[in-house]
């Protein structure tokens, strides 16, 4: 048998051999959460600037505080009756909103809301001239209940007159901010007194009435803000009924609303809330919210560290509020401020990366992952995995996007136990354009849109300033 010898060009047999090496040849980095507090989209720490009362707790803030110095303040939360932006029909007072609100948003942040008709410090939280136009109104005493020489006025909730009225400035104020990204959320807080869904201090309905006038505005909030994330207070199905199977909450979490809990630490201990199973219906699939009752308040018997980390992983809440002056709040406990972050919302980790050293120019290459969600909560709007690869003035050499892991999809789990999920992904650079030297390179992970652009930011060091965070460098050849 005659053996044949092929004799192979020299370039080729380089090339076998680079390939060879390079598929041996990998880098492992496992980066290390650095355990700082983030701000992201759809979730953080709350500003009451204004608590229904105007002048709580924004009003000891400079114009250009926009608490930067409470880690994790990523919402300026602006609840106001509806009497103080349309004093007079059709003629708005947008400025209430618009002035602190712009000062959250040039930081990158985003602004909440709430448009409340029914106070307990206050005559008129529905403007007065909807009345005189012949809407109905219970007058009642707080605490007390309906009299007819009461010193506050609830809407009748489902009155024409009223209800006409109010979807007007509704869509006014829809046509203003629904859809807006700088807009986080809006309360459903048309009905009930302070917004919160209730009539137990007012007009006092039945928990039937109740409901079916809360349905009535939650629709209204739907038709105006169809683009925006939406909450529905717990009280509407009364303040103090535990339980998690109601037909109102359960029509809200099919139609894409949270829910917000108004009451953490209103009780005397031990009792710090009731709707802790009711959440378990909705944060699997939308976000909640956690509001503690007003610091000033609470801060001497009721307020407990432990107990409102607690309160957020029972929740999985995306939101906390600062609800009360915010310097107090963080004096007394940034320590606390600062373990809630690490838990509150959701907090994406890479927790490692296995890559090649080099790669060919226009040729697939593979990169192993290990992704974790530190945070109680899903990251509901999800984002997709890129690599950035830039040259050592900074520029863009190469975004290279993976679309098939969502990080929505990525579980969230107990503080000792968060479970991680292994990924693959295939990339290529510099395949026929733009044209790509070979060199050696700073390579960049990041998370965000599916075509590169980066969004939310991780818990890592060496960012470059737009949420992307340095692994390595990486040699592209020819």
């Amino acid at each position: 048998m005659k053996r044949r010898t092929i004799i192979l060009p020299l370039a080729f047999v380089f090339s076998v051999m680079m390939t060879s090496l390079f598929a041996a040849e990998r880098t492992v980095v496992e980066p290390v959460d650095d355990g700082r507090s983030l701000i992201n989209p759809n979730m953080g720490w709350t500003m009451h600037f204004y608590s229904n009362v105007p002048t709580n707790y924004g009003s000891r803030l400079e114009p250009s505080d926009s608490l930067e110095w409470f880690e994790g303040c990523s919402v300026i939360y602006l609840r106001v009756p509806w009497a103080f932006l349309e004093p007079e029909e059709g003629v708005y007072n947008w400025a209430l909103l618009d002035t602190p609100a712009q000062r959250w948003i040039a930081k990158g942040k985003q602004v909440g809301f709430r448009f409340t008709t029914s106070e307990n410090w206050v005559r008129y939280a529905t403007p007065k001239w909807v009345f005189d136009a012949g809407a109905k109104s219970t007058p009642y005493n707080s605490h007390t209940g309906p009299s007819a020489d009461g010193a506050y006025i609830d809407p009748v909730f489902d009155d024409p007159i009223y209800l006409q009225k109010l979807d007007h400035f509704l869509a006014a104020a829809g046509a203003r901010y629904n859809g807006r990204p700088e807009v986080a959320f809006i309360d459903i807080g048309t009905f009930g007194l302070w917004g919160e869904g209730h009539t137990l201090m007012s007009s006092q309905l039945s928990d039937e009435e109740n409901a079916r006038m809360a349905r009535i505005h939650i629709d209204l909030h739907k038709k105006h803000f169809p683009d925006t994330q939406l909450f529905v207070i717990d009280d509407v199905i009364g303040h103090n009924v535990p339980g998690d199977d109601f037909p109102l909450m359960n029509e809200a979490v099919s139609e894409g609303i949270g829910l917000r809990d108004d009451s953490i630490f209103t009780m005397a201990p031990p009792i710090a809330w009731y709707h802790g199973e009711l959440a378990q219906k909705f944060w699997p699939t939308v976000p909640t919210f956690i509001e503690h009752e007003h610091y000033q308040a609470i801060c001497q018997d009721r307020w407990n560290d432990d107990k409102l980390l607690e309160s957020v992983e029972v929740y999985h809440a995306s939101y906390m509020s600062i609800h009360g002056w915010p310097q107090d709040e963080w004096n007394d406990h940034a320590d606390a401020v600062r373990r809630i972050n690490r838990r509150l919302g959701y907090r994406l980790q890479l927790r490692k990366m296995d890559y090649p050293q080099a790669v060919k120019i226009g040729e697939f290459f593979d990169v192993s992952t290990v992704w974790a969600n530190a945070g109680v909560a899903p990251c509901y709007d999800g984002g997709f995995f890129a690599l950035t690869i830039k040259d050592a003035d900074g520029g863009i050499v190469a975004v290279l996007s993976d679309e098939t892991l969502d990080v929505k999809s990525l579980p969230v789990g107990p503080a000792d136990a968060i479970p991680t999920v292994e990924h693959s992904s295939r990339f290529r650079a510099g395949l026929v354009a733009p044209t790509t030297k070979p060199g050696k390179y700073d390579l960049y992970f990041s998370v965000g849109q599916r075509d590169g652009t980066p969004v939310y930011e991780l818990p890592y060091g060496e960012s470059d300033g737009q949420r992307r965070y340095k692994i390595g460098q990486i040699e592209l050849v020819k």
